[in-house]
């Protein structure tokens, strides 16, 4: 047991950090707890940012038959991205999809997909776009052109950008939280470009992608 004299020079000193703690706890909520709304952000998205590959993803949709159309995704999606509003001059982007993220919903359809006629992941393992120049249509939709690679085969493409939202996102735990920014990228590809000339007649050549991306700011 403490003798009274411990005691009493331990006090204070106690006492102290009590106080300290429940000083900090309402600042330490106010930074980590989520609000109590969806509120869709709109601050500055200026910076450069890490994709987020757990928020992140792509589809791509093509005609079947010439009577419909299916949809698959790739569910892997990494790479890092610079926009800065002020000066386009210095936007940039360098994603990097593996061909083995690729979901069709069908085991056997994803087999035959990634197999030499279509996709080759064996030989080609990654997709890759690198987004060379932005022009600006307005403060949230643009275009960026950069070159795209698949199936071993580059071709220049061109994105219609729309910008998500952007701000400040303390509330979720690393790797996740942080200053985050989201945007959205569609284009039209015709297969044939690539290589990927397997089932032409039972396959439309133009394929459409919807890459959605969720980055977090880095430090700069």
């Amino acid at each position: 047991m403490l003798r009274s004299s411990s005691r009493s020079l331990l006090a204070p000193a106690l006492s102290t950090a009590v106080a300290m703690a429940l000083c900090a706890a309402p600042a330490w909520a106010a930074e980590t707890t989520a609000p109590q709304a969806y509120v869709h952000k709109h601050a500055d998205p200026a910076g450069s940012y890490r994709v987020d590959p757990d928020h992140s993803g792509v589809q791509f949709t093509i005609g079947h038959a010439g009577v419909g159309r299916f949809t698959g995704v790739f569910k892997r999606v990494t790479g890092s991205y610079t926009f800065d509003p002020a000066n386009p001059a210095k936007d940039k982007a360098d994603i990097v999809i593996p061909a083995q993220s690729l979901d069709t919903f069908l085991p056997q359809r994803d087999t035959d997909l990634l197999a030499a006629p279509f996709f080759d992941a064996a030989a080609h393992p990654d997709i890759r776009f690198v987004g060379t120049r932005y022009v600006p249509q307005n403060q949230t939709h643009g275009k960026l052109y950069g070159n795209l690679t698949l199936r071993g085969v580059t071709r220049p493409a061109t994105f219609e950008v729309t910008l998500e939202g952007a701000g400040d996102v303390a509330y979720l735990p690393k790797p996740w939280g942080g200053y985050l920014s989201g945007f959205v990228a569609t284009t039209t590809i015709n297969r044939m470009d690539y290589g990927m000339t397997a089932f032409a007649a039972g396959l439309s050549h133009e394929v459409k992608v919807r890459v959605e991306i969720e980055g977090v700011r880095t430090p700069s």
